[in-house]
């Protein structure tokens, strides 16, 4: 049985005031036992999360790293500082950074083998665009993505991954691909993990992302191969993320 996972990604957004309003929310540990859950802020308030979430159900994450283990790369963070503030979890290929700052695949996978050198888990991001989806591209987009990193991986390793199923026409606009519609292409991955490995394909947890709230969250996750959310705006506001929380269990 795969325990369901909801990720909060803040983005470039938050404060501390922000941090220590979830930790006080999630304090009193009322979350469904068999749930993991995890906020991802900004670089700057991984110090703060990481005590004010201290004794929550919170796990930390973070958005992005850098794979180099040191050196010349100005404004850059890699696995070994993440480590170092107990991120236990961090994005990977999300598209707003290959959109924006240029990451490749190649880049993903390097990104991921580097998290995993330091016992984080990656969650690597994957999706269409819209004109990919009316062009009929959907699958070989999102298995090529998929499979662009995890076929370097030793069986081992892929086993330590997540995948994010996030359809980038529904990221940010409150667009949100139906339950049938995300089943869709997430039942496509889980096929494809099939001709890999018959185990993974039953263990590895896949999310969906796009415009997820609190009342479609328990639609989404009845789907077969749904086992979780990667959650963007509804995750800054701590009444929400914790109903979404709630509608996981």
């Amino acid at each position: 049985m795969r325990t369901p996972l909801i990720a909060g990604n803040w983005k470039m957004n938050g404060s501390a005031e922000r941090i220590r309003a979830f930790g006080d929310a999630f304090a009193g540990d009322r979350l469904p036992a068999a749930l993991d859950v995890a906020v991802m802020p900004p670089f700057p308030y991984l110090q703060a999360a990481q005590h004010a979430f201290a004794g929550t159900p919170l796990a930390l994450g973070a958005q992005a790293l850098n794979p180099e283990p040191a050196g010349a790369h100005t404004g850059e963070v890699n696995a070994a500082m993440l480590a170092e503030f107990g991120v236990a979890y961090v994005l990977v290929g999300h598209s707003e950074r290959r959109q924006h700052y240029g990451e490749t695949d190649a880049d993903a996978c390097r990104q991921v083998e580097a998290a995993l050198a330091f016992g984080l888990t990656p969650v690597l991001c994957v999706g269409e665009t819209l004109a990919q989806r009316e062009a009929g591209a959907t699958r070989e987009v999102v298995l090529g993505q998929v499979a662009a990193v995890l076929d370097p991986l030793e069986a081992a390793l892929r086993k330590r991954l997540v995948v994010a199923y996030e359809p980038v026409w529904a990221i940010g606009t409150g667009l949100t691909a139906t339950p049938e519609e995300a089943q869709a292409t997430m039942g496509d991955i889980r096929a494809w993990l099939e001709t890999r490995d018959a185990e993974l394909a039953q263990s590895l947890r896949l999310l969906y992302g796009g415009s997820m709230k609190a009342d479609n969250t328990a639609a989404l996750l009845a789907q077969p191969d749904i086992d979780g959310g990667l959650v963007g705006g509804a995750s800054l506001q701590v009444d929400e993320f914790y109903a979404i929380c709630q509608s996981a269990g």
